[in-house]
């Protein structure tokens, strides 16, 4: 279909679209270095990440094994929920083909991980490229408290210039970018932190399922040490914590060293 004569697609409209739904872009946040880092609630993680994540960074999350995305994707959202330091909107920005390979978003799952439908903006996106533009564009609003960016497969878009990128606008206004790579082996980035994730075996309990449990493998660090730990997600405090499988001492993860972080069917 000959689109000449359409005006193309205006960054400008979409910007007014988000901030229309969630407020006006940010400014610098200036917040004290105190308030930069959110704890985890995992005390062995937590020391290992000298308080907590940084809200103004770019965090990496994969999923550890094949079958492991909706791990890695309750990973993400939790993560996403302990950083946002508003407690107001999260902005998930999704690739069609991801929902396709990994399936669609589900409002009683979000409500068991304690984060409320109601204050998810979702973004559907064709392809990388619109991706990673939405999100960008989502980071500039105030009214978001964090970003998850979610892709499938490897495509060429997530390179170190766009890590760089994105890291530079989570500086600038201080909201947390949540990279969900699924279906795709880590590459060099700029990302603070980078997560490989696996389903872990929740604790008994007779009366519902359990709460979420996941192995998680501190993989990057940029300024510390890596580490692997059980981690249960209490999705009622809104916090991680310790479960009786505890690793305890960090595992021996080399630093940004190599991964065993599955590839899958690409899109397209």
């Amino acid at each position: 279909m000959n689109n000449r004569g359409r005006n193309p697609p205006n960054r400008r409209n979409n910007i007014q679209v988000l901030q229309a739904l969630v407020g006006k872009p940010a400014q610098s946040l200036g917040r004290p270095a105190y308030e930069m880092f959110a704890s985890l609630g995992h005390n062995a993680a937590d020391a290992v990440l000298c308080g907590g994540i940084r809200r103004d960074a770019l965090h990496e999350v994969f999923a550890a094994a094949a079958g492991e995305e909706a791990a890695a994707t309750g990973f993400a959202l939790a993560l996403a929920s302990r950083a946002n330091a508003r407690h107001t909107w999260l902005l998930w920005v999704r690739q069609d083909f991801s929902a396709l390979e990994s399936g669609e978003i589900h409002g009683c799952g979000l409500l068991e991980l304690g984060i409320d439908p109601s204050h998810l903006l979702i973004v559907r996106t064709p392809d990388a490229t619109a991706v990673l533009r939405a999100g960008t564009e989502g980071l500039a609003c105030k009214g978001l408290g964090a970003v998850i960016i979610e892709s499938w497969g490897a495509p060429n878009a997530f390179d170190l210039l766009t890590s760089r990128k994105l890291t530079l606008a989570a500086q600038q206004y201080g909201i947390p970018a949540i990279m969900l790579r699924l279906g795709a082996r880590p590459q060099p980035s700029t990302a603070e932190t980078r997560w490989l994730i696996k389903a872990a075996v929740s604790s008994p309990n007779d009366d519902d399922w359990g709460k979420p449990v996941f192995d998680a493998a501190l993989a990057r660090n940029r300024h510390g040490r890596t580490g692997r730990w059980v981690m249960e997600w209490d999705g009622d405090d809104g916090i991680f914590c310790a479960t009786a499988a505890h690793f305890g001492t960090p595992a021996a993860i080399p630093f940004d060293g190599p991964v065993e972080a599955p590839m899958a069917r690409q899109a397209g």
